[in-house]
This record gives C-alpha cells, structure tokens and sequence, in this order.
C-alpha cells in the first residue's frame, strides 16, 4: 500500500504514480490511498485500485476518520508492506503501525518544518527513503534516524512516455501554438509556496516578448494560488494585446507539455521530465535558482535533487536572462544542450532503477 496527501500536481504525486505502475508491471498487487486527485484516473487505467482518504490535512476529525479507514484497508486487502509518502500520512501510519506491526517504509520527498513541535508530528518507517543526499543529511541531523535505515534514490521517469517524440499536435490546437512559435513550458504546483517562479516568469513576459519572436508561455499546474497567477497573466496579456500567456490548469499529460516546449522552466521532477523529453532547461523555484541547465550544473542539481535548496534566490532577472540565452542559441547548441539532458535521464533517473532502490527497502523490512 501507497499512501500520500493526495494525487494532484506535483513531484512526490507522479512519483508515487510511476513507482505504483512498474511496481505492478512486476507483478506486485499495488494499492493506493489519498484524498484523491487528477492522477486517480491514470492509476485506475494500469488496474491499480485507489481508495479515498482524507490525508490532505491535519484537521483532527480528518485525521480521526483516516485512521479508522486506514486500519480497515490495511485488514481487509491483507497488506504485506505500508509504504507513506508524505507526513500526515506517515504520522497517522506510524501509528497503525504500532499497534498492527505490519512493515512500514517511508519516504522523504522535501525537507519539512521541525518549529512549534511539527517535529513530533513526523513518523519515520523501520525504513526510510530519501529522493537526496541533502534530504538524507537532514533526516540525520534533525530526526537522528541511523544512516544505515536510509536508502537515497532518484525520482525516476519513464523515459518511452517522456520523450521527443510524445504526440502534441492536440495540445498544440488546443493552445492555439503555431509551428515556428517560441514555447516556454512551465509546470509546478500552483500553491502560494510554489508559484513564485511562475509569477517571475510572467512578470518577466513583456521584456521577453520584446527579443522573442512569436513567443508562448504556457503555464500548468492548479493550487491555492491559480487564481492569483491568472489574474497576473490576464493582465501582462491585456498590457500587450496578445494571448502571450496561457494557464492549462492541473493536466495529467505533462509529457504533451514538454515535448511542445522549446524551452522549459522548473524543478524537480518537472524539470526531469523536460529534460527526458529532450528539452533545454532552465532550473528554478522557490527554493533558488540553479539556470539553464548544462554538464557545469549537474553536481549542484544532484546534490539538491534539482530543487536548488540553498542556491542563489530566483528572480525575474536570471529567468530573463537565461531565457534569451537559450534563444540566441544556435540550433546545434540548442539540440546539443537537449540530447544531453536526455541521455542524463536515462542513464541515471530511470523509473526501473528507482523501483529496484524502493524493492531493495521492501527486502529488507520484509527481512
């Protein structure tokens, strides 16, 4: 069993999607609870069985109800493995996991607050994975949890479904994107600590539309803050008199996205699934800036697993300047810079080799 906050956009969402697919393409039984999301129909496609839970937040009765549901679901489909992927989940498992003794995994996919006693609210696994080597360190220094009880691992893409040659040509009509346009892709969460990128982005589109001809931004992920993000690029349209910016909402065809991008702005896993779809990258968010992506950038981005925790703060500026960079490229720079960024994904964040770091845990707490 699989259990998050939920299945909407986000990296620790397609992540937990694509471990449950190959997971069951090996013949494991997989089953998944959240509080729901665009991805349940993806997952219920691969004949992998979701329950709805409410583990979207802390709210007492919430938590209460999830509990119970929860414990059921553990009985009744005689679960060999829990394995959490998000706090409230974790917390409310962990203690499940007290009174039932099943195996219990968990997985670190960001580095969550330990103030005014969250602390005491996180439930670690007998095992414990982390998408980090920084992500690692932080669960020594601020759990203590035995560095030998951690496993690091990537988040890994399914690079037949990421790739160049993903049809696009709806999503194209759809958008009203002309061949010969100039397409920056952007996808993130669109939540108030994750759309700064995205606000620097279109605060950046006159200048930009100024250098680039024909030039498309098209921006996708839903949240709290979409409204507010929308309202932005109304406005930043209206000033140009042209639909520069378009809002796709949550999608779950982001491999579509990127393969339609000349250029790709983002994070994490959204920024390896550009790169697995043969796109230029540029490494932004709320966490600092990383830039265009190339080999002089690779250890930084290992080492933060793309998120660019403790690099330079993002802003308008650098995302301006390294989007008219990636545009007065040549064509040989620009496919060099892509085919490099492809041939990265499948040599080292594969989905197959994700799923073997995951099975490898499941051996050992089975053990």
């Amino acid at each position: 069993m699989l259990s998050l906050m939920q299945l909407n956009i986000g990296g620790a969402e397609t992540h937990v999607v694509e471990l449950a697919k190959e997971l069951s393409r090996r013949g494991h039984r997989v089953i998944v609870t959240s509080n729901g999301g665009v991805y349940v129909r993806e997952l219920e496609a691969a004949g992998i069985k979701h329950y709805t839970v409410p583990l979207q937040n802390k709210k007492p009765m919430n938590m209460l109800r999830a509990y119970r549901r929860l414990k059921q679901i553990i009985r009744e489909e005689n679960v060999d493995i829990v394995h959490s992927h998000a706090r409230i989940p974790s917390f409310i498992l962990g203690r499940l996991h007290k009174k039932m003794h099943f195996p219990f995994v968990t997985t670190a996919h960001w580095v969550f607050s330990t103030k005014y006693g969250l602390k005491y609210l996180t439930n670690w696994g007998q095992q414990t994975v982390a998408v980090s080597e920084d992500i690692k360190k932080y669960l020594i220094d601020n759990y203590k949890i035995s560095e030998e009880n951690i496993v690091v691992t990537i988040n890994g893409i399914d690079t037949d479904k990421f790739s160049p040659d993903a049809d696009c040509a709806n999503i194209k009509r759809e958008f009203g994107i002309s061949e010969g346009d100039a397409v920056i892709g952007y996808v993130s969460r669109l939540d108030e600590d994750r759309s700064m990128v995205a606000k620097q982005l279109i605060a950046a589109a006159p200048a930009l539309f100024e250098k680039i001809d024909r030039l498309r931004i098209v921006i996708v992920g839903g949240g709290n803050d979409f409204e507010n993000v929308k309202l932005l690029a109304e406005g930043v349209n209206s000033r140009l008199g042209a639909d520069v910016i378009s809002l796709a909402g949550a999608r779950t065809d982001i491999n579509r996205f990127a393969a339609m991008s000349d250029c790709f702005v983002g994070v994490s896993r959204a920024a390896l699934e550009a790169m697995a779809a043969e796109r230029a990258g540029i490494v932004a968010g709320n966490e600092g800036y990383i830039g265009l992506f190339d080999e002089s950038k690779l250890q930084t981005a290992i080492d933060t697993n793309f998120c660019c925790r403790g690099c330079t703060p993002s802003d308008e500026e650098l995302l301006k300047d390294d989007i008219l960079r990636y545009f007065a490229m040549s064509e040989a720079e620009k496919k060099a810079l892509g085919e490099y960024g492809r041939e990265l994904i499948k040599k080292n964040y594969s989905v197959r080799k994700m799923v073997d770091d995951n099975i490898l845990i499941y051996e050992r707490v089975l053990k």
